[in-house]
């Protein structure tokens, strides 16, 4: 019981700080002004790690190099803590190889989470309070993930693109999920 309860902690802390370093190399994509009230609470949370890594592993252009480094180097600390906790011990050297390949996929998973997560949170608040301060925010970040959904879709009265997208990141989850642990 102890290791499950653990293991719940373990998950629940790296998946939001994962979200979280993910999040940030997404709003450098889509250029959102770092002094949003949400962007400064991410750079103020991840800036121990991001800091000292952007001096060897810099970003370039629209793709934060440092931070999906970072996210990844969490996955696969999460992965071996998964692993000691549920084990006992950390995996042999032989397993490296594809420990390193389940980080990614844990990365990936957690990047779907974050837009599954990101596309609910805007779908619901549209129906609910569309003038909140938050929708700028979130269809921001959302834009570049719905727009070509959008142009694709025949146009309607209801935008059914974010139902598309939570159906595609929901797939899409689902494979890696069978593809990480899967193959270990």
């Amino acid at each position: 019981m102890i290791g499950d309860i653990l293991r719940f902690l373990i998950d629940i802390l790296f998946t939001l700080f994962g979200a979280a370093l993910l999040l940030r190399a997404w709003m450098h994509a889509v250029r959102l002004h770092p002094f949003n009230p949400l962007a400064r609470a991410i750079y103020q949370s991840t800036n121990w790690l991001i800091l000292p890594l952007r001096r060897v592993i810099p970003a370039t252009g629209s793709i934060d190099w440092t931070s999906l480094f970072a996210a990844w180097l969490a996955a696969l600390v999460f992965f071996l803590l998964v692993i000691l906790v549920t084990m006992g011990m950390l995996p042999p050297a032989s397993a490296l190889p594809r420990i390193l390949l389940t980080a990614l996929f844990t990365e990936m998973r957690w990047a779907l989470n974050l837009i599954v997560w990101l596309t609910l949170i805007q779908a619901v608040l549209s129906w609910i309070n569309p003038m909140s301060p938050l929708m700028a925010l979130l269809q921001t970040l959302t834009a570049p993930l719905l727009d070509p959904i959008r142009r694709i879709l025949p146009r309607t009265a209801i935008d059914f693109s974010p139902l598309v997208l939570l159906i595609l990141a929901q797939i899409a989850a689902m494979m890696l999920t069978r593809l990480s642990y899967g193959g270990i």
